[in-house]
Protein backbone atom coordinates (compact mmCIF):
# COMPACT_ATOMS: atom_id res chain seq x y z
CA UNK A 1 0.00 0.00 0.00
CA UNK A 2 1.55 3.50 -1.09
CA UNK A 3 1.20 6.13 1.68
CA UNK A 4 2.59 10.00 1.87
CA UNK A 5 3.38 11.32 5.29
CA UNK A 6 2.66 15.15 5.59
CA UNK A 7 2.74 17.67 8.41
CA UNK A 8 1.00 20.85 8.87
CA UNK A 9 3.41 23.29 12.00
CA UNK A 10 4.43 19.32 13.20
CA UNK A 11 0.82 17.88 13.48
CA UNK A 12 2.07 14.63 11.24
CA UNK A 13 -0.72 12.62 9.67
CA UNK A 14 -0.31 9.16 7.02
CA UNK A 15 -2.32 9.91 3.82
CA UNK A 16 -3.86 7.08 1.85
CA UNK A 17 -5.02 7.68 -1.29
CA UNK A 18 -8.46 5.66 -1.67
CA UNK A 19 -8.81 6.28 -5.00
CA UNK A 20 -6.28 3.92 -5.97
CA UNK A 21 -5.11 2.29 -2.08
CA UNK A 22 -8.19 0.16 -0.30
CA UNK A 23 -7.93 -0.16 3.33
CA UNK A 24 -9.87 -2.97 5.07
CA UNK A 25 -9.37 -1.97 8.58
CA UNK A 26 -8.33 1.67 9.04
CA UNK A 27 -8.35 1.53 13.07
CA UNK A 28 -6.20 -1.41 13.09
CA UNK A 29 -3.64 0.29 10.04
CA UNK A 30 -3.73 3.82 11.93
CA UNK A 31 -2.44 2.18 15.24
CA UNK A 32 0.16 0.10 13.51
CA UNK A 33 1.29 2.32 10.82
CA UNK A 34 1.62 5.78 13.60
CA UNK A 35 3.52 4.01 16.14
CA UNK A 36 6.53 6.11 16.07
CA UNK A 37 9.00 3.02 16.86
CA UNK A 38 7.88 0.28 14.88
CA UNK A 39 5.47 2.04 12.08
CA UNK A 40 6.11 5.27 10.09
CA UNK A 41 5.53 7.53 12.92
CA UNK A 42 2.69 10.25 13.06
CA UNK A 43 -0.32 11.44 15.18
CA UNK A 44 -2.72 9.57 12.81
CA UNK A 45 -4.43 8.35 9.34
CA UNK A 46 -6.32 10.01 7.22
CA UNK A 47 -8.13 8.36 3.82
CA UNK A 48 -8.67 10.12 1.06
CA UNK A 49 -12.38 8.96 -0.22
CA UNK A 50 -14.97 10.19 -3.02
CA UNK A 51 -18.05 12.24 -1.87
CA UNK A 52 -21.25 12.43 -3.24
CA UNK A 53 -21.59 15.19 -0.87
CA UNK A 54 -18.55 17.51 -2.06
CA UNK A 55 -15.35 17.29 -4.15
CA UNK A 56 -13.71 14.44 -1.73
CA UNK A 57 -14.14 13.13 1.60
CA UNK A 58 -11.55 12.70 4.56
CA UNK A 59 -11.70 9.99 6.83
CA UNK A 60 -9.25 10.70 9.81
CA UNK A 61 -8.54 8.46 12.45
CA UNK A 62 -6.07 9.29 15.79
CA UNK A 63 -2.74 6.84 16.89
CA UNK A 64 -5.16 5.04 19.29
CA UNK A 65 -7.47 3.90 16.30
CA UNK A 66 -10.53 5.79 17.39
CA UNK A 67 -12.15 8.32 14.38
CA UNK A 68 -12.05 11.80 15.06
CA UNK A 69 -14.52 14.13 13.49
CA UNK A 70 -12.00 16.53 11.67
CA UNK A 71 -8.16 18.25 12.13
CA UNK A 72 -7.43 21.61 10.90
CA UNK A 73 -3.49 20.45 10.12
CA UNK A 74 -4.40 17.25 8.77
CA UNK A 75 -7.44 19.13 6.47
CA UNK A 76 -4.82 21.58 5.09
CA UNK A 77 -2.66 18.92 4.39
CA UNK A 78 -5.50 17.14 2.62
CA UNK A 79 -6.13 19.83 0.35
CA UNK A 80 -2.00 20.23 -0.74
CA UNK A 81 -1.68 16.01 -1.37
CA UNK A 82 -5.52 16.35 -4.00
CA UNK A 83 -3.57 19.47 -5.71
CA UNK A 84 0.07 18.52 -5.69
CA UNK A 85 -1.04 14.95 -6.48
CA UNK A 86 -3.54 15.87 -9.35
CA UNK A 87 -6.54 14.40 -7.92
CA UNK A 88 -7.81 18.20 -8.51
CA UNK A 89 -7.01 21.33 -10.54
CA UNK A 90 -9.24 23.41 -8.66
CA UNK A 91 -8.07 26.43 -5.86
CA UNK A 92 -10.99 26.06 -4.36
CA UNK A 93 -12.84 22.97 -3.21
CA UNK A 94 -14.79 21.18 -0.82
CA UNK A 95 -14.34 17.79 1.64
CA UNK A 96 -17.05 16.15 3.40
CA UNK A 97 -15.77 15.06 6.69
CA UNK A 98 -17.81 13.89 10.24
CA UNK A 99 -17.73 17.87 11.19
CA UNK A 100 -19.05 18.84 8.04
CA UNK A 101 -18.61 19.90 4.62
CA UNK A 102 -15.36 22.58 4.98
CA UNK A 103 -14.48 25.13 1.72
CA UNK A 104 -10.76 25.51 1.61
CA UNK A 105 -8.88 27.91 -0.46
CA UNK A 106 -5.24 26.82 -1.69
CA UNK A 107 -2.89 29.65 -1.90
CA UNK A 108 -0.21 28.10 -4.98
CA UNK A 109 3.12 29.01 -5.37
CA UNK A 110 4.64 27.88 -8.43
CA UNK A 111 2.24 25.52 -8.68
CA UNK A 112 2.21 23.48 -5.37
CA UNK A 113 0.05 24.06 -2.63
CA UNK A 114 2.22 26.42 0.18
CA UNK A 115 -0.60 27.42 2.44
CA UNK A 116 -4.32 26.93 2.98
CA UNK A 117 -7.06 28.80 4.81
CA UNK A 118 -9.75 26.53 5.86
CA UNK A 119 -13.28 27.69 6.74
CA UNK A 120 -13.69 25.60 9.64
CA UNK A 121 -17.41 26.65 10.17
CA UNK A 122 -19.36 27.85 12.90
CA UNK A 123 -18.72 26.93 16.15
CA UNK A 124 -20.97 25.18 18.75
CA UNK A 125 -21.60 26.66 22.18
CA UNK A 126 -24.52 24.48 23.49
CA UNK A 127 -23.34 22.15 26.45
CA UNK A 128 -25.65 18.98 24.90
CA UNK A 129 -24.02 19.92 20.94
CA UNK A 130 -20.18 19.63 22.26
CA UNK A 131 -20.74 17.24 24.18
CA UNK A 132 -20.88 17.70 27.93
CA UNK A 133 -23.05 16.71 30.47
CA UNK A 134 -24.27 19.26 32.77
CA UNK A 135 -27.00 22.19 32.73
CA UNK A 136 -27.99 23.70 29.39
CA UNK A 137 -26.26 26.65 28.08
CA UNK A 138 -22.94 27.69 27.43
CA UNK A 139 -19.47 26.67 29.62
CA UNK A 140 -17.67 30.23 29.36
CA UNK A 141 -15.85 30.39 32.48
CA UNK A 142 -16.63 27.63 34.26
CA UNK A 143 -15.27 25.77 37.36
CA UNK A 144 -14.01 22.37 36.80
CA UNK A 145 -12.04 20.02 39.34
CA UNK A 146 -9.45 17.68 37.85
CA UNK A 147 -7.68 15.51 39.59
CA UNK A 148 -8.18 18.04 43.07
CA UNK A 149 -7.15 21.04 40.93
CA UNK A 150 -9.32 23.96 40.29
CA UNK A 151 -9.53 25.04 36.35
CA UNK A 152 -11.18 27.99 34.74
CA UNK A 153 -12.52 26.39 31.58
CA UNK A 154 -14.50 27.38 28.31
CA UNK A 155 -15.96 24.16 26.28
CA UNK A 156 -17.00 23.90 22.39
CA UNK A 157 -17.03 21.90 19.55
CA UNK A 158 -15.18 22.80 16.14
CA UNK A 159 -16.93 19.80 14.60
CA UNK A 160 -14.83 18.22 17.49
CA UNK A 161 -15.23 19.01 21.49
CA UNK A 162 -12.54 21.40 22.52
CA UNK A 163 -11.49 22.13 26.49
CA UNK A 164 -9.70 25.52 26.98
CA UNK A 165 -7.82 26.09 30.06
CA UNK A 166 -5.60 29.57 30.81
CA UNK A 167 -2.33 29.28 32.40
CA UNK A 168 0.45 31.88 33.35
CA UNK A 169 3.28 29.54 31.80
CA UNK A 170 2.32 27.37 29.31
CA UNK A 171 6.29 26.20 28.88
CA UNK A 172 6.66 24.57 32.60
CA UNK A 173 2.69 23.98 32.89
CA UNK A 174 2.18 19.83 33.40
CA UNK A 175 0.41 19.17 29.90
CA UNK A 176 1.46 15.50 30.71
CA UNK A 177 -0.38 15.20 33.77
CA UNK A 178 -3.62 16.84 33.62
CA UNK A 179 -4.20 16.34 29.94
CA UNK A 180 -4.62 12.66 30.13
CA UNK A 181 -7.35 13.42 33.18
CA UNK A 182 -9.57 16.18 31.81
CA UNK A 183 -9.35 14.17 28.34
CA UNK A 184 -11.12 11.09 30.00
CA UNK A 185 -13.49 12.66 32.61
CA UNK A 186 -16.87 11.07 32.81
CA UNK A 187 -18.09 14.80 32.03
CA UNK A 188 -17.24 14.35 28.19
CA UNK A 189 -19.34 11.29 26.85
CA UNK A 190 -16.64 11.82 23.54
CA UNK A 191 -13.81 12.69 25.38
CA UNK A 192 -12.46 16.14 24.78
CA UNK A 193 -9.18 18.04 23.58
CA UNK A 194 -7.31 20.14 25.73
CA UNK A 195 -5.88 23.84 25.08
CA UNK A 196 -3.57 25.54 27.56
CA UNK A 197 -3.28 28.60 26.61
CA UNK A 198 -1.10 31.53 28.00
CA UNK A 199 -1.90 34.99 27.01
CA UNK A 200 0.62 37.50 24.89
CA UNK A 201 -1.50 39.87 24.17
CA UNK A 202 -5.37 40.72 22.67
CA UNK A 203 -4.23 39.90 19.15
CA UNK A 204 -1.22 36.73 20.24
CA UNK A 205 -0.97 33.64 22.44
CA UNK A 206 1.22 30.44 23.01
CA UNK A 207 -0.93 27.15 23.27
CA UNK A 208 -0.17 23.43 23.81
CA UNK A 209 -2.74 20.64 23.30
CA UNK A 210 -3.13 17.32 24.67
CA UNK A 211 -5.70 15.33 21.68
CA UNK A 212 -7.90 12.56 22.34
CA UNK A 213 -6.38 9.78 21.29
CA UNK A 214 -2.92 11.15 20.01
CA UNK A 215 -1.60 12.66 23.73
CA UNK A 216 0.07 16.21 23.35
CA UNK A 217 0.75 16.73 19.45
CA UNK A 218 2.88 19.75 18.11
CA UNK A 219 -0.18 21.33 16.74
CA UNK A 220 -3.85 21.02 16.55
CA UNK A 221 -6.05 23.03 13.90
CA UNK A 222 -9.51 22.94 15.42
CA UNK A 223 -7.64 23.62 19.01
CA UNK A 224 -6.68 26.78 17.34
CA UNK A 225 -9.84 27.93 16.36
CA UNK A 226 -11.59 26.76 19.30
CA UNK A 227 -9.14 28.96 21.36
CA UNK A 228 -9.95 32.09 19.33
CA UNK A 229 -13.32 31.66 19.42
CA UNK A 230 -13.13 30.90 23.79
CA UNK A 231 -10.64 33.79 23.66
CA UNK A 232 -13.67 36.17 22.34
CA UNK A 233 -16.58 34.50 24.79
CA UNK A 234 -14.19 35.47 27.88
CA UNK A 235 -13.45 38.94 26.50
CA UNK A 236 -9.84 38.28 26.58
CA UNK A 237 -8.33 38.12 22.94
CA UNK A 238 -9.54 39.60 19.74
CA UNK A 239 -11.38 38.33 17.09
CA UNK A 240 -8.11 37.90 14.62
CA UNK A 241 -5.40 36.34 16.70
CA UNK A 242 -1.87 34.67 15.83
CA UNK A 243 -1.38 31.52 17.42
CA UNK A 244 2.22 30.31 18.41
CA UNK A 245 1.46 26.46 18.80
CA UNK A 246 4.97 24.11 19.30
CA UNK A 247 5.57 22.92 15.55
CA UNK A 248 4.61 26.87 14.46
CA UNK A 249 2.15 29.68 13.99
CA UNK A 250 -1.41 29.97 12.84
CA UNK A 251 -3.68 32.43 11.99
CA UNK A 252 -7.07 32.23 13.15
CA UNK A 253 -9.87 34.99 12.36
CA UNK A 254 -13.75 34.34 14.11
CA UNK A 255 -14.99 36.51 11.20
CA UNK A 256 -18.69 38.66 11.19
CA UNK A 257 -20.13 35.57 9.33
CA UNK A 258 -19.91 32.88 12.78
CA UNK A 259 -17.64 31.13 10.67
CA UNK A 260 -14.27 30.34 11.81
CA UNK A 261 -11.12 30.70 9.03
CA UNK A 262 -7.42 29.28 9.61
CA UNK A 263 -5.00 30.37 7.89
CA UNK A 264 -1.57 27.46 7.66
CA UNK A 265 1.06 26.07 5.68
CA UNK A 266 1.08 22.34 4.53
CA UNK A 267 4.19 19.98 3.81
CA UNK A 268 4.72 17.12 2.41
CA UNK A 269 7.44 14.54 3.87
CA UNK A 270 7.74 11.75 2.05
CA UNK A 271 6.12 8.91 0.13
CA UNK A 272 6.63 5.00 0.98
CA UNK A 273 5.12 2.08 0.59
CA UNK A 274 3.13 -0.47 3.83
CA UNK A 275 3.19 -4.24 3.83
CA UNK A 276 -0.23 -4.47 4.65
CA UNK A 277 -0.34 -8.10 6.73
Amino acid sequence: MKFTKMQGIGNDYIYVNCFEEKVEDPPLLSKEISDRHFGVGSDGLILILPSDKADFRMQMFNADGSEAEMCGNGIRCFGKYVFDHGLTDKETITVETLGGIKTLDLLINEKKVEKVKVDMGEPALEREKIPMHGPRGYVINEEFISDDRLFVITVLSMGNPHCVIYVEDVASFPVGRYGPVIETSLRFPNKVNVEFVQIVSKKEVVMRTWERGSGETMACGTGASAVTVAGVLGDKTEKSLLLHLTGGDLEIEWAEDNHVYMTGPAEEVFTGEWNLS
